[in-house]
């Protein structure tokens, strides 16, 4: 009966996840355990329902499966008390893995930055929707080359918040946020501070869209939504070629010699099905997101992260592994 409880209690209202990477720092740490609520937009029916209980990909501390995919359901959302706000926190299921049924994808957990509808765009790191130009993270982080006359000791690191970097050729790789960047070019030791900014029309390979984009200047790109149309054609049908035949259950769908064809049909134009969202990290330049593998579907919504319940610092002494500050704080 316990069981029962718990795993209702679980799909239905409140789950706990843990921050693997470091895509969200300094908004959220790595070792962070979320409590998220599936209540802000509606919880999820089950799609894959033959799983063991309290589980999630395989059985804890191996690699056995923990769900079969012989029996899988269509997924309906109940009703939530609040929609996806632009800059909201969210935690998702990974689109592009699609190995895994929905349900089953491994948990993500980014930053909202533009909703069904928006037109988005970067320019030199600010992000634009609609044309106006969105309201940054306070904590919104990037990468700096830093020369450096000295090794950078732990506890230098330590007392200025910094636990994102890799040693390179001739100093270090960081990330940070720009106040803390000043301020480490300030000091004597310090031979130069280097902000890692891509230049338009600098072409990053992976990224989505194939524009000839990258992570600081992208777009413009149109975020769909339920029941909107797009013209289709040599421009547009990368952009939403993996929509259409992966996320939308059309039947009958297929990319022929750079033309979309339903049912047989050419199709010059596309209704889509759902909404859809576009996530980035609050690390801006260490952050795997929807620059690289596009929009997240509004079935793959799990919740929104309320507050961080505990925080382990892996690589701290033992007696500082225990991030204190963090128990019980609230997500913005």
């Amino acid at each position: 009966m316990t069981v029962v409880v718990s795993t209702f209690f679980r799909w239905a209202t409140f789950e706990a996840y843990a921050i693997p990477t470091s895509s969200m720092e300094k908004s959220m740490l790595v070792g962070d355990r979320l409590f998220v609520s599936k209540l802000h937009y509606g919880p999820r029916t089950p799609i894959t329902p033959l799983q063991v209980p309290l589980t999630h990909q395989t059985i804890w501390g191996t690699d056995i499966p923990a769900y079969s995919d012989a029996l899988q359901l269509e997924s309906l959302r109940l009703p939530g008390f609040s929609e996806i706000k632009r800059n909201d926190p969210v935690v998702f299921n990974l689109p592009v893995e699609e190995e895994h049924p929905v349900d089953q994808r491994t948990h993500y957990v980014k930053r909202c930055v533009g909703i069904a509808g928006d037109t988005l765009e970067i320019r030199d790191r600010q992000l634009y929707l609609n044309g106006q130009p969105l309201d940054n993270p306070e904590k919104m982080q990037y990468a700096y080359f830093v020369a450096t006359e000295k090794v950078l000791q732990p506890k230098f690191l330590r007392d200025r918040d910094i636990t994102d970097l890799y040693p390179v050729p001739g100093g270090y790789i960081l990330h940070t946020i720009p106040i803390k960047a000043k301020a480490l070019a300030s000091l004597d030791f310090i031979r130069q501070v280097e902000l890692q900014q891509m230049q338009t029309g600098e072409a990053e390979p992976g990224i989505f869209g194939n524009h000839g984009w990258n992570r600081d200047n992208y777009g413009p790109l149109y975020i769909p939504k339920q029941g909107a149309t797009v013209a289709i054609n040599s421009q547009t049908l990368p952009l939403y070629e993996k929509i259409i035949l992966g996320y939308e259950q059309n039947e009958n769908t297929e990319v022929r010699d750079g033309k979309l064809y339903l049912n047989g049909q050419e199709a010059k134009s596309y209704t889509f099905r759902q909404n859809y969202y576009f996530m980035m990290g609050d690390n801006r330049h260490n952050s795997l997101d929807s620059r690289y593998w596009g929009f997240v579907p509004e079935d793959h919504i799990v919740g929104k992260p309320i507050f961080t319940w505990f925080s382990v610092d892996e690589e701290a002494e033992i007696f500082e592994k225990v991030r204190w500050g963090r128990l019980f704080s609230w997500i913005e």
